[in-house]
């Protein structure tokens, strides 16, 4: 069993996630963190940290098709193993559902580009269909 990345992440990626976990088992893609299931080794560490209550154990029910999307962009995606600068936007972000709209299966773009998204929140943010 292992701990998987949901939608609460998409257009965060805090990643004090990253900083708290002991093994190399996140994988960055330009929306999101996933974790590999084949490297979590289920100590838990990561799931209180995230400020998006993004992190939850594959065992619960409601992250079933975010188990499958984590195993497969994990083995897809570049790894992570230091913090980065999260989106100059995430706390706008930070607590809006229905976030998978906006999943990329891209890897990261640079670094710059993280703040290039401010405009798209306003709409989704505001509750915005």
């Amino acid at each position: 069993m292992a701990y998987v990345v949901t939608d609460r992440c998409i257009h965060c990626k805090y990643m004090e996630c990253v900083e708290a976990c002991p093994v190399p088992c996140f994988a960055e893609g330009k929306m999101m963190l996933v974790i590999d299931p084949t490297k979590c080794i289920d100590c838990g560490l990561c799931e209180p940290v995230c400020p998006a209550n993004a992190i939850a154990h594959e065992s619960e029910q409601w992250v079933d098709n975010w188990a499958e999307l984590n195993r497969v962009h994990a083995a897809q995606w570049p790894k992570v193993s230091r913090k980065g600068t999260p989106f100059a936007d995430a706390d706008t972000w930070n607590g809006v559902e229905g976030k998978y709209v906006m999943f990329s299966s891209e890897p990261p773009a640079l670094e710059n580009a993280r703040t290039a998204g401010q405009t798209q929140a306003s709409g989704l943010a505001a509750g915005e269909d």
